[in-house]
Order: C-alpha cells, then structure tokens, then sequence
C-alpha cells in the first residue's frame, strides 16, 4: 500500500469513529429509564423499614438505661416521672435514691416519626410498657403503621 491509500483508510476510520448515533442514544436512554424503574420503588420502600429499624435500636437503649437506672434505685421510673427520669433526677413516688448524677440518657429521644415513645409502669407485658405507635402516630395499625414495643424486639 502507498502513504495515500494508509492515509484515506485512516481518514475513513476517524469518520466512522465521530460520535454516537441517535439510535445508541435511545438505547441507552431506555435502558437507563428501565433500571431506574426497577430499583427506585426498592429504594423508596425501604425508608419505612429503615424507620423501624431505627425505632426498634432506640427502644432497646431506652431499655436498658431503663435496667440501669432499676440497678441503681431497685425500681423502675413511675409513669409520672417517665422517660425524663432517665436524663433528669424525677421528685415523686419512688424516689430515685441512688441517682446517678450523669443521668442514664442524653436526651429522650422521639421516635423516627417525630412522636414521644409511650411509658407505662408498671406495664401489662413486663415491668413497663415501652413502645412506638409507629407511623400513623395512633394507638394500632399494620404496616409501618403497627405499634412496636420493646418487648416485641427483645424476641
């Protein structure tokens, strides 16, 4: 071959290589489109199971700064005092005798729907009843919707 037939395949070859056509394009447009239609509604439903998660992890340390604090003053918070108790020294019945200064808890924590967690002592399941109303913030409910109590995590 002569430098000018090297030089025309050459210049031939750099055309073919200029650029996507419309259809490659489309193609990858479609296929993008499809993956993104299988995988958000995956993602999307599992922001409620996430918020669960996280409930149920909080419930379990309220539980045991709820046994800590039991440790210390041989019962647990009465329901007037409540969860406060576990952050600030509670007056009223029982008095806490062997507080710990530090407390036992930051801050009580809401729960991932922006609702105070529910205290009852003495409760009906154990000791105390701890739980969520979930997300419909009501007594009930299914789905994300259903209350979770601690004594359903500890399970």
């Amino acid at each position: 071959m002569t430098n000018a037939t090297v030089t025309h395949h050459k210049s031939q070859a750099r055309g073919r290589q200029g650029g996507f056509t419309l259809i490659e394009i489309m193609v990858v447009m479609v296929i993008l489109g499809l993956l993104v239609a299988i995988v958000a509604p995956n993602i999307m439903g599992r922001s409620d199971q996430a918020k669960v998660t996280v409930a149920e992890t909080q419930l379990s340390n309220i539980a045991n700064a709820l046994d800590l604090y039991r440790l210390d003053n041989s019962q647990y918070p009465s329901t007037q005092q409540g969860l406060e108790a576990l952050v600030t020294k509670p007056s009223g019945s029982p008095e806490p005798k062997n507080w710990n200064p530090d407390g036992y808890l930051k801050s009580v924590p809401e729960d991932p729907w922006g609702t105070e967690y529910q205290y009852v002592s003495p409760g009906t399941e154990g000791p105390y009843d701890l739980y969520s109303f979930g997300a419909d913030g009501q007594e009930g409910g299914d789905g994300d919707a259903e209350d979770i109590s601690v004594w359903e995590t500890k399970e």
